[in-house]
């Protein structure tokens, strides 16, 4: 099912001076040395109230608990920031993530997963693994798999291989998954990449070209762990997706959502007019506001449906650590 929202009115000035202001700069470009920058304005998202942080380790993996209020037991987002595998952490992300935890009233894990270049793939997947194993092994058993643009690509293939994995192990399904304008394709084969060229303020393809190098190396980039688009969609809970109109990567979120549900798969894909690449960061934009607030009725949505069929007790699955496969 597509959604499409149309600009909202409010958010027309702000888009104006957003494209202005990103005119007269370099686009955003995927090296180490870029990395305090976007640390740094993703750090601008205001603090969502009600949610405490704490630093943490899961699996082995470092990041940091977004815990609201009267959180729903037994529930957790895992979520995976973006930056292309290159930049971004948890700690950069932890005011925006924030934000979606208090919307959806559930403890939400950002995870630190190791970058490239010093770490190439499969780093990122072995440690999307380890965390989702650590959280049921510590006795989650209703979890939900996030992340946005890079991260929204890793959330996606964990969701592949957690699906399969269920199937012949003890491990919990994931409920769904949330993505906000996913790198799905690492090969750069969506058409939006040439058609949605001129209106992406932020993104090229020859940045996402050298992300994905740094990334994958000389390794397949069609491996679906590195581009889930390529993966069984066969069995996927829901999906819900996220994107602009206006960024190159729009047919990353609309091919994956339509290959879901040609095998008969839940997908709810909303496109926004006039917005960039992961919009959703900048709350001061009602579009923002509002793509945020669907976001936590979707989950929170899932959640209780979830909750209120739960078993008695969960028992953590023990010796799942193989039950993901190797990358």
């Amino acid at each position: 099912m597509t959604t499409y929202h149309k600009e909202h009115l409010l958010d027309r000035a702000a888009m104006v001076l957003l494209r202005t202001t990103l005119a007269v700069q370099p686009k955003l470009e995927f090296v180490p040395e870029a990395r305090p920058d976007f640390d740094g304005l993703m750090e601008k998202t205001p603090v969502a109230e009600g949610v405490t942080y704490e630093a943490a380790e899961i699996g082995g993996v470092a990041g940091w608990w977004c815990k609201p209020q009267d959180s729903l037991p037994g529930s957790v987002i895992v979520y995976f920031h973006g930056g292309a595998y290159v930049l971004g952490s948890a700690t950069a992300y932890r005011n925006f993530v924030g934000q979606m935890a208090a919307s959806a009233g559930v403890a939400t894990f950002i995870v630190d997963y190791r970058l490239a270049p010093e770490h190439l793939f499969p780093a990122a997947v072995d440690d999307a693994k380890a965390v989702y194993l650590g959280l049921a092994a510590s006795g989650f058993s209703r979890l939900v798999i996030a992340g946005d643009s890079g991260g929204g690509g890793l959330a996606l293939a964990l969701l592949l291989l957690t699906t399969a994995a269920v199937q012949t192990d003890n491990l919990p399904k994931p409920l769904a998954a949330v993505v906000i304008s996913p790198w799905t394709d690492l090969a750069l084969t969506g058409d939006s990449l040439a058609a949605r060229a001129g209106a992406d303020p932020l993104l090229t393809r020859e940045a996402l070209d050298g992300a994905a190098q740094l990334y994958v190396g000389d390794r397949d980039r069609r491996d679906p762990k590195a581009s889930p688009l390529y993966g069984n969609m066969s069995g996927l809970p829901p999906v819900l997706f996220h994107v602009g109109e206006d960024e190159i990567l729009l047919d990353d979120s609309r091919r994956f959502a339509s290959r879901i549900e040609a095998v008969g798969g839940v997908a709810e894909l909303h496109i926004w007019e006039g917005m960039t690449h992961v919009f959703a960061s900048n709350i001061a934009l009602q579009s923002s506001k509002v793509a945020l607030d669907n976001i936590g009725e979707f989950l929170r949505r899932t959640f209780n449906n979830a909750y209120a069929h739960r078993p008695e007790h969960h028992h953590p699955t023990e010796g799942a650590s193989d039950s993901l496969g190797e990358a």
